[in-house]
C-alpha cells in the first residue's frame, strides 16, 4: 500500500514536471514568436519606406535609375496576366518582336509571381505587382535568412535580426530593387539552406521520412526556378563551397553527411526535372531560345568595394567615383568601414567553422566578381584574374559576373550575426565588459552609412490617346503596330502602351533577350533592321538621312516583315525630323489620328 502511494505520488510529480516543461516551452515559443513578429513586420516598414516614392505614385510613377528595365519587368507581369486570363501558353509570345515572337522562358519572366499576381495585375495594373513584388521581395528575403539564422546559428533573436537585415537590405538588394525582381525575391535560397541542413544531420532517416524531404526539396528547388535560375545557379555555388570548406576539419564526417543525403538529393533532382522539364525545353530548345549571351566585360571595380552605395546615407555624405556597370548593378558597395570590420571579426573568431567557411565565400566570389581582369577606377590594371578561365564553363558564362558578390552577403550576414551572438552574450555574463560595447559601437559605424535611402522616382508620361481610349483597333487587320522607331532596350515605352491598350496588337521590335544570327547568340532587343537603324539616326540626330529609291524599297521590305498594319508616330524627341523621314520613306503624307500621327500601310505591296 505505502508503496503503490509512494510510486503515485512519483507519477504524479513526472506529470507535474512534464507540465511545467510544456508550460515553459510554449511560453518561450510565445515570447519567440513575438520576436518573429517584431523581425517580420519590421522588415515590411522598412521596405515599403524604402519603395515609398513608387508606392505614394503607382499611377505615373516610374523609379528613374531603372532605365527601361521598369518598362521591361511591367511588360513580363501584365502579359503573363494575359496569357492566364486567355488560357494562352505563358511560354511564349509573339506580343513584341513580331512576327518571331519572345520566348519568355529565355528571358526573366518570373512566372513564380507573375502568376499567381494576376489578379492583382488585372484589378490594380503591373505597376502595382511591380512594386508590390520589390516590396514583398525585400521584407521576405531579410525574414527567410532571420529565420534560419535564429533557428540553426545563434541564440539571439537580436543578432539574427540584425543578419537578417543585412540580407534582405544590403547594398546589392537594394540597387536590384530599382529594377530586377528576380534578384529581390530571394526568400526561397535560405529555406533550401535549412532543409539541406536537415537533411545532412538526420543520421538515420527512414524512407518516408527521405522521400518527404526529397518532395519538400525537389518542390522548393522548382519554385525558385520559377523565380529565378541565375540566383539559385550563384547560391547552389555558394553553398557548395562553405560546405567544403565548413567540412575540411573533419573530411570523414562530410564524406558521411555527403552519402546519406545523396541519395535524397538524386531524388529531389528527379521531382525537379519532372516538374520543370517542359518549361526548361521550352527555354533552350524552343522558338527563340539562345544558345549563350555575351555581357561583355561586368566585373566589378576595386574601388567599388570600398565605397557607399549611391541610395544609402553613406553615398550621400561621401560619394565615391561611379564605378558600377549601372545604377542597378551596384553588387560590391560594401563600403570600407563593412569591409575592414569583417576582416577583423573573422580574425577573431577563426576558429569558428561557420566563419572559416563564410570568409571563404566572401573571397572567393569576391575575387570571381572582378570579372577576367582586375579594374581600379575604370582604368585597367592588366591582372588577369580567375573569372577569365571561369567565364567559358557552360551555365556560368550566362552569369553576370558582378552579380557574384551577391553569394557573399548572406556569408557576412552569418559572420555579424555570430559576433554579435557573442557580444550579448558576454554582456549577459558581465555588465561591465567593455568589449560588447566596443562591437556594437563599430557595428553601427560599418551599417550606419549603408542605410538604404528612398529609391527615387520621376513622372512617367502617359499613354498616348490613340492606345489608351481603344482608337488603335479601327486600324488593324491581324498585323503589327511599328512604332517610329521600333521600341528597342535603349527606348520600351511601347511596351507600356501596348499593355494599357490590353495588349490588342503585337509590336514590331521590342526589349527582351532573343537569339541573333545562325549561333543563335543571345542578345537585348530584335535583330536591327535597316529602317529602324535609319529611323533611330534621325531621332538621334534630328537630321533627315538621305533616301533613295534602295532605301524605299527596304523599307516597304521591313514593313512587309513585320506584317504591319499601321506606322504610328507618338510625340517624341526631333519628332519632326521622324515625320519628314517615314513621308520620304513611304511617299506619302501620314494621318493625324488622335494625340499621334498614323501612316495606314495595310495596302501597301
Amino acid at each position: 500500500m505505502g508503496g503503490g502511494a509512494a510510486t503515485g505520488v512519483r507519477t504524479l510529480d513526472r506529470a507535474a514536471a512534464t507540465r511545467e516543461r510544456t508550460r515553459r516551452r510554449f511560453s518561450i515559443r510565445g515570447r519567440m514568436s513575438r520576436a518573429d513578429l517584431v523581425a517580420g513586420f519590421g522588415y515590411l516598414a522598412l521596405a515599403v519606406v524604402v519603395l515609398s516614392g513608387q508606392w505614394r505614385n503607382t499611377g505615373s510613377g516610374y523609379l528613374i535609375k531603372s532605365g527601361q528595365d521598369q518598362t521591361m519587368w511591367e511588360w513580363f507581369f501584365a502579359v503573363t496576366a494575359h496569357s492566364v486570363a486567355h488560357l494562352e501558353n505563358p511560354l511564349g509570345t509573339n506580343l513584341q518582336n513580331f512576327p518571331a515572337g519572345v520566348n519568355m522562358m529565355a528571358n526573366t519572366a518570373m512566372f513564380g509571381v507573375g502568376v499567381p499576381f494576376t489578379p492583382i495585375t488585372l484589378l490594380f495594373g503591373p505597376t502595382v505587382t511591380f512594386v508590390l513584388v520589390l516590396t514583398l521581395g525585400l521584407a521576405s528575403t531579410a525574414y527567410a535568412w532571420y529565420w534560419l539564422f535564429s533557428r540553426e546559428l545563434v541564440r539571439s533573436r537580436v543578432a539574427a535580426a540584425i543578419g537578417g537585415l543585412f540580407c534582405g537590405f544590403a547594398p546589392a538588394m537594394i540597387s536590384h530593387a530599382n529594377a530586377h525582381p528576380n534578384f529581390v525575391v530571394l526568400a526561397l535560397l535560405p529555406v533550401i539552406t535549412g532543409q539541406a541542413i536537415r537533411m545532412a544531420r538526420r543520421t538515420s532517416p527512414s524512407r518516408a521520412r527521405r522521400i518527404r524531404d526529397a518532395v519538400v526539396l525537389g518542390l522548393l528547388v522548382t519554385m525558385q526556378i520559377a523565380l529565378g535560375e541565375e540566383p539559385l545557379l550563384i547560391f547552389a555555388l555558394a553553398f557548395g563551397l562553405f560546405a567544403v570548406v565548413y567540412h575540411l576539419h573533419s573530411p570523414r564526417l562530410g564524406w558521411q553527411a555527403l552519402r546519406r543525403i545523396l541519395p535524397t538529393v538524386a531524388l529531389a533532382a528527379a521531382i525537379t526535372v519532372l516538374l520543370t522539364g517542359i518549361p526548361l525545353w521550352w527555354q533552350f530548345f524552343a522558338a527563340q531560345s539562345y544558345r549563350i549571351i555575351d555581357h561583355g566585360p561586368m566585373g566589378n571595380d576595386l574601388k567599388a568595394m570600398v565605397q557607399f552605395p549611391s541610395e544609402s546615407l553613406g553615398g550621400m555624405v561621401s560619394p565615391g567615383q561611379n564605378v558600377a556597370i549601372n545604377e542597378t548593378e551596384q553588387n560590391a558597395y560594401f563600403g570600407w568601414p563593412l569591409l575592414l570590420l569583417v576582416a577583423v571579426t573573422v580574425g577573431f573568431l577563426r576558429r569558428e567553422r561557420v566563419v572559416r567557411a563564410a570568409a571563404a565565400v566572401i573571397a572567393v566570389f569576391g575575387v570571381l566578381s572582378l570579372g577576367a581582369v582586375a579594374m581600379f577606377g575604370k582604368h585597367d590594371t592588366g591582372i588577369e584574374l580567375p573569372w577569365r578561365w571561369a567565364e567559358h564553363v557552360p551555365l556560368l558564362n550566362t552569369v553576370l559576373e558582378t552579380r557574384l558578390t551577391m553569394a557573399a552577403i548572406p556569408a557576412i550576414a552569418a559572420v555579424l550575426a555570430l559576433a554579435t551572438d557573442r557580444a550579448i552574450a558576454a554582456w549577459r555574463r558581465s555588465a561591465v565588459d567593455w568589449k560588447p560595447l566596443a562591437w556594437f559601437a563599430a557595428l553601427a559605424l560599418a551599417l550606419l552609412p549603408l542605410t538604404p535611402t528612398i529609391l527615387p522616382v520621376t513622372h512617367r508620361a502617359p499613354t498616348p490617346e490613340f492606345f489608351a481610349d481603344g482608337t488603335v483597333r479601327d486600324y488593324l487587320s491581324g498585323g503589327s503596330v511599328v512604332m517610329v522607331p521600333p521600341p528597342r532596350p535603349a527606348d520600351a515605352r511601347a511596351l507600356r502602351w501596348q499593355a494599357d491598350a490590353d495588349f490588342e496588337f503585337p509590336l514590331a521590335g521590342g526589349y527582351f533577350v532573343g537569339p541573333t544570327g545562325t549561333d543563335k547568340k543571345g542578345s537585348y532587343g530584335p535583330e536591327t533592321r535597316p529602317t529602324t537603324a535609319l529611323l533611330v539616326r534621325a531621332q538621334d540626330t534630328g537630321i533627315t538621312p538621305p533616301i533613295d529609291a534602295a532605301t524605299r524599297e527596304q523599307a516597304r521590305a521591313d514593313l512587309r516583315f513585320w506584317d504591319a498594319d499601321v506606322v504610328v508616330l507618338p510625340a517624341t524627341k526631333n519628332g519632326d525630323t521622324l515625320r519628314a523621314t517615314m513621308t520620304r520613306l513611304l511617299g506619302f503624307t501620314p494621318t493625324r489620328i488622335a494625340d499621334v500621327w498614323l501612316w495606314d500601310v495595310r495596302t501597301l505591296s
